[in-house]
């Protein structure tokens, strides 16, 4: 038996590994926490993943975002995700998607997934993803912002309903409370944003470029992925001792 998740198997036990293998996730938007909540999708054994980004790596990026090192700088996100995650796990079923979500042009986006992860942050396209997700009957956890934040410990899970102290998640329970989706798993800080200099033109559409530190996205990102695995095997972790003593039986 290979002992690539042998260490996630020893908390999770053998029925929630199973179901892992067998699982589909598809994670919308690979920048400072999409590409960590898939990697964090990867290293737990998911079986199968699709992955969603227009965007090429820019030098901007190095700081915060998993795939941008120097050799990517140009590199689509979603190909150099991929190519990590064949490396984490070969066997890993993977589909990588250059292309943006939006509301006007999605059908080629979707699939017969297990569960979606939304770390898009135009809240037009945010909320229709939500919208759509629910609609399928597809389990969807959502990233709220990480910009101009700086304390990590101040990150939760939680439902939309119970945020505050957010920019865009008191934006997206007008938006999507209005859609009649009142209800939300998502990762959040309260925060209040902390100054942050412009130092960088903002693209077409855009007031403003947010500030980023190398340990609050991808903190954000971990605590989704994670989130994501737990809702996949939700019921399946074995109490106290009966998973260990099976997973020994002829392991030699």
């Amino acid at each position: 038996m290979s002992e690539r998740f042998l260490r996630n198997e020893m908390l999770l036990g053998p029925a929630a590994m199973e179901k892992l293998a067998r699982s589909h996730v598809c994670v919308v938007g690979l920048g400072g926490v999409g590409s960590w909540a898939a990697e964090t999708l990867a290293r737990s054994g998911v079986g199968e993943l699709t992955l969603i980004d227009s965007d090429e790596y820019g030098e901007s990026n190095i700081n915060r975002q998993l795939g941008a090192v120097t050799s990517t700088v140009g590199v689509p996100k979603a190909e150099a995700m991929a190519a990590r995650v064949l490396d984490i796990n070969p066997v890993c079923v993977i589909h990588p998607i250059i292309g943006k979500y939006d509301r006007g042009d999605n059908e080629r986006f979707w699939g017969h997934y297990d569960c979606l992860v939304d770390c898009i942050d135009l809240v037009a396209c945010k909320v229709d993803l939500i919208c759509q997700a629910q609609a399928r009957g597809i389990p969807i956890l959502s990233a709220l912002g990480t910009g101009n934040k700086l304390d990590p410990s101040r990150l939760e899970v939680t439902d939309l309903s119970k945020t505050y102290g957010c920019p865009l998640a008191r934006v997206m329970r007008r938006e999507l409370g209005r859609r009649g989706v009142r209800h939300l798993k998502v990762v959040y800080s309260p925060e209040e944003p902390a100054y942050c200099a412009p130092l960088e033109a903002p693209p077409p559409g855009r007031r403003s470029v947010p500030g980023s530190v190398p340990w609050v996205p991808p903190a954000a990102g971990l605590l989704l992925g994670g989130a994501a695995v737990m809702e996949l095997i939700e019921g399946l972790i074995p109490e106290k001792e009966t998973h260990i003593t099976s997973g020994l039986k002829g392991r030699k």
